[in-house]
């Protein structure tokens, strides 16, 4: 288990650290509404969610400028939502109707968004990682100051893609930031078991990219981290890596009997719950009141309370439509004569 959080002398920025708490608590009330409505069967196919890794999206979003791109795993929903995808179009995605941000075509693992330049959403463990590796390419031959941030779990470090993915950002010194969401466990595999050297930042070190681990179950030591490296990154520093260092409360997916761990490891775990943890700081800080965190849920449960009815009142896609987007359809006249005239 990672150390606990360091006794910090009060809370450096009270401000930060509450729209931390309360990205977290909209990332957790929006994972279990998708539990909630999963039992129910209003959400069907594979489901993954991340309570208990909050505070890696959190933190590492917060630092992050609009244009920036994110690319992520099948474990994605809360990336997507603080990446500014509305949850109404995140959960009518999931029901499959043409409302969400893919029309409903991509569910639960494919959840995409090029307004927000969120490219995903991506099934295949370690898909994301030359994705974002030609994001950041594009951006550097273009000239433009993004940064491309691409999650992905330790499950991923075991593929070629992870390597060849590092070892081209490095060469080419491009403006990427890889974040290891280590959770211990690929699927119901543990890292030890897979892995003869456990510290992943040390093996992408050895790419001369600079990486260091992460506290992942504190948030304001994932937003101070995030911020360092995406200011590196974005000033033309090359790639930076950093291994969050983080647990899942629930089981790999909705279909997972869980026989792979115990149930004293993962109780032991939820004592570090992100969440309880910065607020008890904030409350003992005294930045922070009972009646504000009431009013904070009120404000969260409102906010999904709407997005759940956007979503149950939505439509499936029409038949006639689903050979849509197989091709590239004829831009509208008036887009090609705007076009033309820049």
């Amino acid at each position: 288990m990672t150390a606990r959080p360091p006794e910090r002398q009060g809370i450096p920025h009270p401000e930060q650290a509450r729209f931390l708490l309360q990205q977290m608590l909209r990332v957790r009330r929006l994972e279990e509404t998708c539990v909630e409505l999963y039992s129910a069967s209003r959400i069907r196919g594979f489901l993954h969610v991340s309570i208990g890794q909050e505070a890696v999206a959190a933190g590492i979003t917060a630092a992050l400028e609009p244009d920036d791109a994110v690319v992520a795993t099948y474990r994605e929903h809360g990336h997507a939502l603080l990446k500014g995808v509305p949850a109404g179009l995140v959960l009518a995605e999931m029901y499959g109707n043409v409302e969400g941000c893919c029309r409903g075509r991509g569910g639960s693992m494919h959840l995409f968004d090029s307004e927000t330049r969120f490219f995903g959403g991506n099934a295949i463990v370690a898909g994301g990682l030359p994705v974002a590796v030609g994001l950041a390419l594009a951006d550097r031959m273009a000239g433009r100051e993004r940064v491309t941030v691409c999650f992905f779990g330790d499950g991923a470090v075991a593929e070629g893609e992870f390597h060849e993915s590092l070892n081209l950002a490095a060469l080419w010194q491009l403006p990427v930031l890889f974040c290891c969401e280590n959770n211990l466990y690929a699927m119901g595999t543990a890292l030890n078991l897979t892995e003869s050297e456990t510290d992943l930042a040390l093996k992408a070190a050895s790419y001369k990219i600079p990486a260091w681990p992460v506290d992942g179950m504190d948030v304001l030591a994932v937003d101070e981290a995030a911020h360092r490296a995406v200011a590196a990154v974005r000033a033309g520093g090359g790639p930076y890596f950093l291994e969050l260092r983080t647990y899942r409360f629930r089981a790999h997916s909705m279909f997972d009997p869980e026989r792979y761990r115990e149930k004293s490891e993962v109780a032991e775990w939820m004592t570090r719950d992100p969440i309880n943890l910065l607020r008890a700081e904030l409350l003992a800080a005294g930045e922070f009141t009972e009646k504000e965190w009431a009013e904070l849920q009120q404000e969260v449960e409102a906010e999904l309370a709407v997005a759940a009815e956007f979503a149950d009142t939505g439509h499936p896609e029409p038949v006639e439509d689903l050979r849509r987007f197989l091709s590239s359809e004829p831009e509208p006249a008036e887009a090609r004569a705007k076009r033309g005239a820049r």
